[in-house]
């Protein structure tokens, strides 16, 4: 039986390591705002106004691939496009979004801290 002060630890330090990748590379903004402190099921619903308000703005991702996903571990593979944002480009889509939700507003806070933008 694992202590529960070891499991906060290990999220602690895969967090911190997600933080840093984030920082040296393009990655999605669904995994900057986990690794900003955002909640799982707030990061979708903020995500998503942050790749509408890319939209508008006319940015285009720093990076665009191919993933192959198993779906339940089965063998059928399935190939899904993914974009990646780079810390700049997430700071300028948080700058132009307007979040109504205070959940939002909150995550929005706290993605902009981590890219480095007062908010």
């Amino acid at each position: 039986m694992t202590h529960p002060s070891t499991r906060r630890e290990h999220r602690a330090n895969r967090r911190t390591r997600l933080a840093a990748s984030c920082r040296r590379r393009p990655r999605s903004l669904a995994t900057v705002a986990i690794a900003a402190g955002v909640a799982k099921d707030t990061a979708t619903g903020v995500v998503n106004g942050l790749r509408s308000v890319a939209k508008r703005l006319g940015v285009a991702p720093a990076a665009t691939a191919r993933t192959r996903r198993t779906v339940a571990g089965g063998r059928a593979h399935r190939t899904h496009s993914v974009t990646r944002w780079t810390l700049g480009q997430v700071a300028r889509l948080v700058a132009a979004y307007r979040p109504r939700k205070a959940e939002y507003v909150a995550a929005v806070a706290l993605i902009a801290a981590f890219a480095g933008t007062a908010r």
